[in-house]
């Protein structure tokens, strides 16, 4: 009888998280329809690039940055912490490529607090020539354009600072289509459900632009330097100053570059443990959107019930609806509709282990997570 009670929960829920889908596409479908800033007048600026080893798709993401149709001086810092960082080759051949672009890249092994990508920036921060800053991950790529919208959105004296959506792509193979379809058609589409019903708040690492002045009023990147959600505490340090953290209209691309099933799903595990540090309830709350798995579930435990088959089907409608809006307004599929049932169970997986244990491995070393968010060695 228990079995068959959390059958028809599972259903339930099923159900539920059907809705949810729809409800996503719809605002997903508003997001892309929002009006961006635009202004005139441009500032120079600083990108912030800290880097990591030589991923896959790593020169591409760097050269998208260096092919920015900005109008005004801008400046590209690299930051490593080893000599021997496979990356360094990588940026030198693209600073040969482009001469013109002022670019510095930062060796500096020191090490400041246990987040290793903010005790990277710390040491980036004195290669810093302009009042605008815009930090961006290694394994993001953008258009054109991209810097004239973040300035843009940038400018309303109200914005202390923007951060941008972002989608995935698959660099290399299987796995990494299977992470990037996650990034796109699970974590994406919450964000901007969230957005919507005014229940999210975020800032993420794909863009952090903010003036120089109140970065150093925030106390510089060392403030966060023991913190696994670093990016989303910049978000709320900002807010707290009584800034809003906007949002522009568009989405960059997230490079899924994982080859290795163990390397996704640590990956995977260590996102998901951030959202439980940052926000436990949500974190909980998010059963809801794994509607596909939910289904299956319900439809073993109540012994293929009538309705429970039912939940079955309009689950995976509602699943390609969202997948087929949020490709038509970002125009970056991540992947085939086929391998979204699995992109979902896989999900589901992550989402139970995420639930237990305390602890993330980034960068090849393995960090404890602590109640308030800090990092600690294990």
């Amino acid at each position: 009888m228990l079995l068959s009670l959390l059958g028809w929960l599972c259903v339930a829920l099923a159900f539920a998280g059907a809705a949810y889908a729809v409800l996503s596409a719809w605002f997903v479908r508003r997001f892309g329809a929002e009006q961006a800033d635009t202004i005139t007048t441009f500032a120079p600026l600083t990108v912030l690039k800290p880097l990591h080893g030589d991923e896959p798709a790593l020169a591409a993401n760097l050269e998208s940055f260096f092919v920015q149709d900005y109008p005004a001086p801008f400046q590209i810092v690299f930051g490593v912490q080893d000599p021997s960082d496979a990356a360094i080759a990588v940026v030198e051949a693209l600073q040969a490529r482009y001469p013109q672009i002022d670019t510095v890249l930062v060796c500096d092994a020191a090490r400041h607090g246990s987040n290793p990508k903010i005790s990277n920036l710390v040491n980036m921060e004195c290669a810093i020539a302009h009042d605008v800053v815009v930090l961006s991950d290694s394994d993001i790529a953008v258009e054109p354009d991209y810097l004239r919208r973040v300035a843009a959105a940038l400018s309303p004296p109200v914005v202390g600072a923007v951060t941008c959506l972002y989608t995935g792509w698959g660099a290399s193979g299987l796995v990494s289509r299977l992470s990037a379809m996650g990034v796109s058609y699970h974590f994406l589409p919450n964000v901007i459900t969230g957005l919507g019903l005014h229940l999210a708040a975020p800032c993420f690492g794909s863009t952090i632009a903010i003036k120089r002045p109140l970065l150093t009023e925030l106390g510089g990147f060392v403030a966060f330097a023991d913190l696994l959600a670093d990016d989303n505490a910049i978000g709320k340090a900002v807010r707290d100053k009584g800034y809003v953290v906007a949002i522009p209209a568009f989405a960059v691309r997230h490079a899924a570059t994982e080859t290795a099933l163990a390397e996704w799903f640590s990956h995977e595990l260590r996102w998901m443990r951030t959202i439980r540090t940052v926000d436990p309830g949500g974190h909980a709350g998010s059963i809801v959107t794994h509607a596909f798995p939910l289904s299956l579930l319900g439809l073993m435990l109540t012994g293929a019930a009538t309705l429970a088959i039912g939940a079955v089907g309009a689950t995976l409608l509602a699943r390609a609806l969202l997948k087929w809006h949020i490709d038509k307004v970002f125009l970056c599929p991540a992947g085939p509709y086929w391998l979204l049932p699995l992109r979902d169970v896989v999900s589901f997986v992550v989402f139970l282990t995420s639930l237990f244990g305390g602890s993330v491995v980034w960068q090849n070393e393995r960090l404890e997570v602590r109640s308030d968010g800090a990092l600690a060695k294990r």
